[in-house]
């Protein structure tokens, strides 16, 4: 059954592999992002299922005319998927205060921006499926990714209690932790280095930052079959409420997930019995 699909950060990487998927498979598709001519060429130009529409995931007002643009073209939103993201590289300490409001404004707040908007549309049809690219960095902490880790552990708690609160309107949510995949991620127009620079950190950082700079362009997934696996998951009637992309993911997510279970046994004796002591 065709749905309409309402894709951000669609112009390149993840989200323009999506939107070229989705047209190609029948659905309509919505999609937005900064610059709309560049999304049109990417995608081939006009085409009748889809609707190139203008999206700063920032701005709440712009999230909710575009989705109004959406409703206005094609009656209905069936899946929102949350794709548009930047990150912002370096320790914590050199990472500016600005900065790491900036990258939580985008990572963090942009989703929620974009989510809040559609789903009244959802909630009115009592249908809908809210998809959220995460990251494995939204799951265990790596160097140098503090403040991308920050704005993802964010969104992972967003989604997961989402979940609970529209569930009872046929609404599904899937958090999605892709390991690392040949996206435009790593380029210059959506990294951004520390702002500051500590004698403690420059050796370090300098190392880190070559070594992420060489990592571009050869990560080991295809962006190409993520997006294959995500409209997979937009098929199913109870799509799971988290997909860990990648073997590397995979990997590192069960290696955390026993960590998690080796650190709360291990907790047991000191903070198994804090509770209080109520008189008889």
């Amino acid at each position: 059954m065709s749905k309409v699909f309402l894709i951000t950060g669609a112009g390149r990487g993840l989200g323009a592999d999506l939107a070229r998927q989705a047209l190609a498979a029948g659905h309509q598709v919505v999609a937005t992002g900064r610059r709309p001519g560049h999304i049109l060429e990417a995608l081939g130009g006009e085409q009748d299922n889809l609707l190139v529409t203008a999206l700063d995931i920032t701005d709440p007002a712009s999230a909710r005319n575009a989705v109004r643009a959406a409703v206005d073209r094609f009656a209905r939103i069936d899946v929102l998927i949350n794709n548009a993201a930047n990150f912002y590289a370096g320790y914590f300490e050199e990472i500016s205060d600005a900065q790491m409001r900036a990258q939580i404004e985008t990572n963090l707040f942009g989703p929620m921006n974009v989510t809040r908007a559609v789903l009244p549309v959802m909630r009115a049809r009592r249908d809908g499926h809210v998809l959220t690219i995460s990251s494995l960095a939204g799951a265990v902490g790596q160097e140098f990714c503090v403040a991308y880790a920050a704005a993802k552990f964010g969104v992972e708690g967003f989604m997961e209690s989402l979940r609970h609160d529209v569930e009872p309107y046929n609404i599904r949510t899937t958090v999605v932790e892709p390991g690392f995949f040949r996206t435009e991620l790593l380029v210059d127009t959506s990294t951004t280095w520390a702002d500051l620079s500590i004698d403690d950190y420059a050796g370090r950082t300098a190392a880190t930052k070559k070594q992420w700079q060489s990592m571009n362009g050869q990560q080991p997934g295809d962006p190409a079959k993520l997006a294959s696996a995500l409209l997979a998951l937009a098929d199913q009637e109870q799509p799971p409420a988290r997909f860990v992309a990648g073997a590397d993911a995979i990997e590192a997510v069960t290696l955390k997930a026993r960590e998690l279970l080796a650190q709360a046994e291990a907790s047991r004796a000191l903070g198994g019995d804090l509770a209080h002591d109520d008189a008889a």
